[in-house]
């Protein structure tokens, strides 16, 4: 592709948005921001259009036009969907039916309706490109090699800020503590997700569609570390695994990029190699230590039972998925207000599961089933604040 990349961008105010456009201004020779679209901070998306001159710039407040008006009519060569949920669903869909390519930050689409999504791009040209740092990995591990020879891809977890805590005191955990997570740096509600790990559940959703893996082999380990993001086991025993250090910006400018990869900002001068530096912090050890460790254990069903219900979800199919993720939103939102204890996410999540109908994955079921989940969700939460 000759010139700079046009890149819009849904969520250009959150945590993921904000990263992108860091990645964006370092190199801009490489990309231009042609569309924004942020949620309601209107004060940072000002400051955004003033220094990276969109076509247009949308918020909350214009709906789903504005949204699609920054994923099509900016007519863009990349859409970095970076919104929370759903809300960016027709969006996106539509980017993808004009074979526009999608650098897919927003794992609850591909949760919800990753069918549908990965069938438009497939007739469409239109290429999903991973910015979890985990299926990034994935990505990487697997450009080149011959899919037959998989065994089985697996994602990496930091376990969240209640990797050592036991069932009790994360059942009354308070917010502050469900915030304070030890390595990443992300939003709110991805953040709450990391804390119930149901941000693993849902990236294994997600990795099963991206790479068409069935859901046994889909594996998760835990490495509080975060260098090691993912791994693909192949057929003859070999393990491939992608490290870097956990900053986003680095899957973030894959994604953008690809199939080319960035100059790290701190690059020498222009056609210069990037030095090799310190064999420790190349391997993701911060500047300067002495020693680097990898440490990996199995994940807890038991503690975190949102885990348990993803991959359930996973096995049934269908709408399965869209109403865990719907559920959860509904879940982590309420938890977030006060209306419901840590403790009972993985509760809300399980009886909208049992209580909403399952049902194929078509784009009018999908619909339907979000709508549904959140009802029965906000429902039995309300049941709960009751008794």
């Amino acid at each position: 592709m000759s010139g700079r990349k046009r890149v819009a961008i849904l969520g250009s105010t959150g945590s993921i948005g904000t990263q992108a456009l860091d990645v964006i201004a370092n190199h801009p020779d490489r990309f231009s921001v042609v569309g924004l679209a942020a949620g309601r901070n209107l004060a940072l998306l000002e400051e955004q259009r003033e220094r990276f001159k969109p076509q247009v710039a949308t918020s909350a407040a214009d709906g789903s036009a504005g949204l699609l008006r920054v994923a099509v009519e900016t007519q863009p060569d990349i859409v970095l969907a970076a919104t929370d949920g759903a809300v960016a669903f027709d969006a996106v869909l539509a980017a993808i039916e004009r074979g526009i390519d999608i650098a897919v930050a927003n794992k609850e689409l591909i949760v919800a309706a990753g069918e549908v999504m990965l069938a438009a791009a497939a007739q469409s040209g239109s290429k999903l490109l991973p910015v979890d740092s985990e299926h990034s990995a994935l990505f990487q591990c697997l450009v080149g090699e011959d899919a037959a020879r998989v065994a089985a891809i697996g994602l990496t977890a930091s376990g969240g800020p209640f990797r050592t805590a036991s069932a009790a005191e994360m059942a009354e955990a308070t917010l502050e503590h469900a915030l304070a997570h030890p390595t990443w740096r992300m939003g709110t509600k991805n953040t709450i997700d990391s804390a119930t790990m149901m941000n693993k559940g849902l990236e294994v959703i997600e990795a099963s569609r991206l790479f068409d893996q069935p859901g046994e082999r889909v594996l998760i380990a835990v490495h509080p570390q975060s260098i090691a993001h993912g791994f693909v086991l192949f057929t003859d025993g070999s393990v491939k695994a992608q490290l870097c250090a956990p900053d986003m910006r680095i899957p973030i400018g894959y994604a953008l990029s690809y199939p080319d990869r960035l100059s790290r900002p701190q690059a020498q001068a222009a056609g210069e190699p990037p030095r090799a530096g310190d064999p420790l912090e190349a391997l993701g050890a911060k500047p300067g230590a002495s020693q680097l460790r990898y440490e990996f254990e199995p994940p807890d069903f038991e503690r975190f039972p949102c885990l348990r219900l993803a991959y359930q979800a996973l096995a049934r199919g269908g709408t399965a998925p869209a109403v865990l993720s719907a559920a959860n939103e509904v879940a982590v939102r309420s938890f977030v207000e006060g209306k419901v204890r840590f403790g009972e996410i993985a509760r809300i999540i399980e009886t909208t599961l049992e209580r909403v109908a399952h049902r194929d994955a078509t784009l009018a079921y999908i619909r339907e089933a979000d709508s549904d989940a959140r009802l029965a969700a906000a429902e039995y939460v309300e049941d709960i604040r009751c008794t």
